[in-house]
């Protein structure tokens, strides 16, 4: 076994690989860049090496600096993770001409599997079943034509160096085709450079399943069973499971065999996912071969009770595999969520900005949370935005739903966007529940999933307010504390008034929507009226935000997280965010006005175009934000007079950051 391994990678599966090395007793070695000088897995490894710039190609996708890292420190192997390097045959060259040992298959393997063409070929002469379709070198455009009107319509056209949904178009009917293929080609070159495409069938309604398979040196081969994968926007995969709803143990059987017999075909060492797509009545074709570990291999380990990483630096030091076919057994389900920031209804807009509040659920025997990010960490433009996997496992597929939804209910993410709620609805939607799957759920589901915005409950707007007073009297209390006069009458929080009662207001803003909640003190409670209604309310708040209420006799418990102006009402699976309105700055003029003028993203102010003081019309102009590369022009939302701008340019605004003071004319 190795001393120490350097791992080329970052985020969550560097502290994933971290995490199995330091249990087993080996060195790890970090690489970052200057966008990761504090990253998690940089703070977890026990060395680090800085490796040059944010941008991936002049840091993550440098060869020959990886390999100076490892040489510098020593280190007798590198993991590859996924992504980044992991399936880079020039890599994998650099690192033997080393003499540091590469964990993962050989080059070969890579290369044999690295243009779907060529894969198909081996496949077929392997007997593994391929989908009906033309694999060869004639890309004549007219030949192609009748090789799809032979297989029938509709057909795929598939870039052969492609991969992650580009290079690809669906054809209806043969009068489409060669505008099609003449489209296809010219991104397969722009993305890929090969103009190269295959044709097959396409199958209106597939599955995507994958099979996890395991080589060594000593010629042993095994499968870890399957991965049903078919839960997906736009080629990427959101919700991953295992075992696949309705296999038969005969399917399994024959997809675990053709599987092996894959990575058989190319002397195949290491981990590796052999891809499927599967029709709706169990037959299935061969799509691909990855030659690496999987962003989706936890599901595998948690029916397992396996350490795939463990595996895999066992095989690539030589060892055999630890254990045969038959000594493999699924016990129980296993689902996993990809937790992104990212904006589901804006289609899915990557988010950046600093995770200000981050509480996973508590993981034990039936949760797992895998990450690359803490509490304070940045999401930057320059990766992928994951921000963490949630694994849950539990004895059959229903119960482990049940723990998917619990767990997702207890996630609290605040600072970035994130699709936590759109994978609650996913878990929850009557077709995945049901496991009537295909890879166009998400899209036929979009009723269900994309939901038009409801306002929120009254309870939560109970909840904010009185997380609100309860910090201003906590603040008050810590305050006196620090006073030479700690017991003075001054620093009370109890509303006490000379011939009067207490009375004050608070104003929120969720969307479009302003409330006023006028509060007052009902004993050792508090009464709240809102819309005319009024509630007595009292509880305790914890510094995380955690606060046990009581709302008219009801008791409940919620998460209120303060991120600048914002206020992150977390409950019964839930989250909304209000902006807490300054009485002081507040126009009067209702929510719908300003409700426009609050920063739609994080961001950069990069101009002010209207003067401090200025009369402008509805739709006037008044500055603009820089925000994923794209420029936001935030206009006027009624005739009015801009009365001071909350920021200057070059200011970085958080999400909701209110941007401008803003009074609406009188109507």
């Amino acid at each position: 076994m190795f001393n120490k391994i350097l791992i080329a990678n970052r985020g969550e599966i560097a502290c994933r690989v971290i995490k199995t090395a330091r249990r087993l007793g080996i060195k790890t070695v970090a690489v970052y860049s200057e966008a990761d000088a504090g990253a998690r897995h940089v703070r977890l490894a026990d060395e680090a090496v800085f490796i040059g710039p944010a941008a991936a190609r002049e840091s993550y996708l440098v060869v020959d600096k990886i390999i100076a890292a490892a040489k510098q420190t020593g280190a007798q192997a590198i993991h590859p993770g996924y992504g980044f390097l992991s399936e880079n045959e020039a890599f994998c060259d650099a690192c033997d001409a080393a003499g540091i040992v590469f964990i993962g298959p050989p080059v070969s393997a890579i290369r044999a599997m690295g243009s779907k063409s060529e894969a198909k070929k081996l496949m077929e002469k392997a007997q593994v079943p391929l989908t009906p379709g033309y694999h060869g070198d004639n890309q004549e455009p007219g030949f192609l034509n009748v090789q799809a009107d032979a297989i029938g319509y509709p057909v795929l056209i598939k870039a052969a160096a492609g991969g992650g949904g580009k290079g690809m178009r669906l054809v209806e009917r043969s009068t489409d085709f060669l505008e099609a293929l003449a489209s296809c080609k010219r991104e397969a070159a722009s993305s890929f450079g090969s103009d190269h495409v295959l044709v097959e069938k396409y199958l209106t309604r597939p599955r995507h399943i994958e099979i996890q398979v395991f080589g060594d040196t000593h010629g042993n081969y095994v499968h870890l069973f399957e991965r049903d994968c078919s839960v997906q926007r736009r080629h990427q995969k959101v919700l991953e499971e295992a075992p696949a709803p309705g296999m038969t143990l005969e399917r399994r059987a024959a997809m675990g065999k053709a599987a092996v017999d894959a990575a058989r075909a190319v002397g195949y060492v290491g981990a590796g996912t052999v891809e499927f797509i599967a029709n709706q009545d169990g037959t299935f074709y061969f799509m691909e071969m990855n030659t690496r570990l999987q962003v989706e291999h936890p599901v595998t380990e948690m029916i397992t009770g396996l350490d795939l990483v463990e595996w895999q630096l066992r095989v690539a030091s030589g060892e055999p595999l630890p254990l045969a076919q038959e000594q493999l057994a699924i016990n129980g389900h296993a689902l996993e969520a990809r937790i992104y920031a990212e904006d589901p209804g804006k289609g899915f807009l990557p988010s950046t900005g600093r995770l200000v509040h981050l509480a996973p659920p508590e993981e034990g025997v039936h949760v797992r949370v895998d990450t690359g990010v803490e509490e304070g960490d940045e999401i930057s433009p320059f990766y992928d935005p994951m921000i963490a996997k949630l694994i849950v496992w539990d004895v059959n597929r229903d119960r482990a739903l049940a723990r998917m939804l619990q767990a997702l209910a207890e996630y609290r993410v605040v600072g970035v966007a994130n699709n936590i709620e759109f994978l609650s609805r996913l878990t929850a939607c009557p077709a995945f529940a049901g496991a009537d799957l295909d890879t166009g759920l998400i899209e036929r589901e979009k009723g269900y999933l994309f939901p038009t915005e409801q306002g929120a409950p009254r309870e939560a707007w109970l909840v904010a307010g009185l997380a609100e007073l309860l910090r201003e009297k906590a603040r008050a209390v810590t305050q006196a504390a620090r006073h030479s006069e700690p017991d003075s009458p001054w620093h009370q929080r109890d509303g006490w008034r000379l011939n009067a009662a207490a009375k004050r207001t608070l104003i929120f803003r969720l969307g479009e929507e302003e409330k006023s909640l006028f509060v007052s003190n009902r004993g050792e409670a508090l009464a709240i009226t809102l819309d005319g209604t009024t509630s007595v309310v009292s509880g305790q708040l914890n510094l995380r935000g955690l606060l046990r209420a009581e709302l008219d006799g009801l008791r409940t418990t919620a998460t209120v997280v303060v991120a600048g102006e914002r206020r992150h009402v977390f409950g019964h699976g839930k989250a909304w965010q209000f902006a807490a309105v300054d009485p002081l700055h507040h126009s009067g003029g209702g929510g719908g006005a300003e409700g426009g003028l609050l920063a739609p993203m994080p961001g950069k102010v990069i101009a002010l175009i209207a003067a401090e003081g200025a009369k402008v019309e509805k739709g006037a102009p008044l500055l603009i934000l820089e925000a994923m590369k794209m420029e936001h022009t935030i206009t006027a939302p009624a005739a009015g007079t801009v009365k001071a701008f909350r920021f200057i340019v070059g200011d970085q605004v958080g999400d909701g950051a209110q941007l401008v003071d803003f009074a609406v004319d009188p109507a």
